[in-house]
């Protein structure tokens, strides 16, 4: 399936590059689902993946955006595929990359509606957190362990509550999602819970968990 998404100015499509530029860095062979409805683009990339069917352990983060016209589109495509789109056009118009990936993540979508807030969260917080955990899986693998071992202790790390006051329960994974994307600019972030579902809010964008 191919089709074009005209974003409403260059400073928007300079954003996306940014965030699908950042997602690369954290997962070169990673995928981003692009989810577009009328004038509004979301764009989703899994930090942590999760395992199993439902995906246990999920980490991504969303942003959306303003399209200059209507479009209908669901699809899921390669970081790098749309790196190479960007490589050749700097403009305001995506030339969606025309073959799909299959990545099990995107098959969860989180709620649109019934978040209920329940507390927020300091950049810095987010960021101790983040690093906290990033140099507990760099010494696990610095061990020499197997890459079922690692992905057992990145499981953990990331699973561990983060230490902040108001986010009693919150697995540390939303706040490498947020580290990871860029999403940690000095301003709190608010969280919420629906259902199974846990969302971190920063004003640049969302991180998603279950």
């Amino acid at each position: 399936m191919t089709g074009t998404l005209a974003l409403v100015d260059a400073g928007t499509a300079s954003d996306l590059r940014t965030f699908v530029a950042r997602a690369a860095a954290a997962d070169r062979e990673g995928a981003m689902r692009l989810q577009a409805q009328g004038t509004v683009l979301a764009a989703y990339a899994a930090v942590l993946p999760g395992s199993g069917l439902a995906a246990e352990g999920l980490v991504m983060g969303l942003r959306t955006m303003r399209l200059a016209e209507p479009a209908d589109l669901d699809v899921t495509v390669s970081l790098g595929s749309l790196l190479d789109r960007f490589a050749h056009d700097q403009g305001t118009r995506l030339a969606v990359p025309p073959t799909e990936v299959r990545a099990p993540w995107a098959g969860q979508s989180a709620p649109r509606a019934g978040w209920v807030p329940i507390g927020r969260v300091t950049s810095a917080e987010l960021h101790d957190a983040a690093q906290a955990g990033i140099a507990d899986v760099a010494r696990g693998v610095g061990s020499g362990a197997g890459a079922l071992a690692v992905a057992e202790l990145r499981h953990a790390v990331w699973a561990r509550p983060m230490a902040a006051a108001e986010a009693e329960g919150i697995p540390s994974g939303l706040a490498f999602g947020a580290h990871a994307l860029g999403f940690l600019t000095g301003e709190a972030g608010t969280l919420h819970r629906c259902g199974r579902w846990l969302r971190l809010s920063v004003p640049v964008g969302h991180v998603l968990a279950r």
